[in-house]
């Protein structure tokens, strides 16, 4: 490969890990109190969180460059402070963040739902708090479903698209990833790029697709 697609591939990768440690915490939380309380507005809730899932990512895109462009309240206040978003890698980090954040809470909820509650009871009768409670037993009862969620989410933040293109555009060397670097030189006749990345595009998609569902068999199996 070329050193071009290499660096392509390398910047993919490392933002793509990058947006998924960023939304690992705020995932596990939210799939903590999706699964676990009940209140009022909570599918409302739900809702939003799964909105990337159904929504167009062009239409999601917009609604990030709306939040975090230079004339918005919020990107005023970054900007102010020495914070640009749009058109730039910081961009690419938020697009695939938010845009891979469902996948992580919907298969992280999945798994503590299946976390027996009682384990739970027994371990505060024993004397233990919340905090400890859920690091001691509810996370490690869950963690195949968490994996697997992160797993998604890195291949979902590698292929994105189209919320990308709104928030971070296709700058060469800049904000240019996989899916990106793969439409220009598409639009531009230089397919055998094209289909080298297309290549290390499918490789990393199998191989975190593959992991996920092998940690999901052997969720169901123990």
């Amino acid at each position: 490969m070329s050193a071009e697609i290499w660096q392509i591939t390398l910047f993919s990768l490392a933002v793509a890990l990058a947006s998924t440690l960023l939304i690992l915490p705020i995932g596990i939380a939210v799939a903590w109190v999706l699964a676990r309380k009940n209140w009022a507005g909570k599918t409302f809730v739900e809702t939003i969180v799964m909105l990337p899932l159904v929504m167009p990512p062009v239409a999601t895109g917009l609604v990030l460059l709306k939040i975090f462009g230079r004339r918005s309240p919020v990107g005023a206040w970054l900007y102010d402070r020495g914070v640009e978003v749009v058109f730039n890698p910081k961009g690419v980090l938020i697009a695939m963040a938010v845009m891979s954040f469902p996948l992580l809470v919907r298969s992280a909820r999945s798994a503590f739902v299946e976390v027996d509650p009682r384990l739970e009871q027994i371990a505060s009768t024993l004397g233990a708090a919340g905090p400890r409670i859920f690091f001691a037993v509810t996370l490690p009862l869950a963690w195949r479903g968490v994996v697997a969620g992160c797993l998604l989410a890195y291949s979902r933040a590698l292929g994105e698209f189209g919320a990308t293109i709104m928030v971070a555009g296709n700058i060469p060397g800049r904000t240019q990833t996989l899916s990106l670097a793969i439409y220009s030189f598409v639009q531009l006749g230089q397919d055998h790029e094209a289909l080298t990345l297309l290549g290390v595009t499918i490789v990393l998609a199998f191989i975190a697709v593959a992991l996920s569902e092998r940690l999901a068999r052997s969720k169901i199996k123990t």
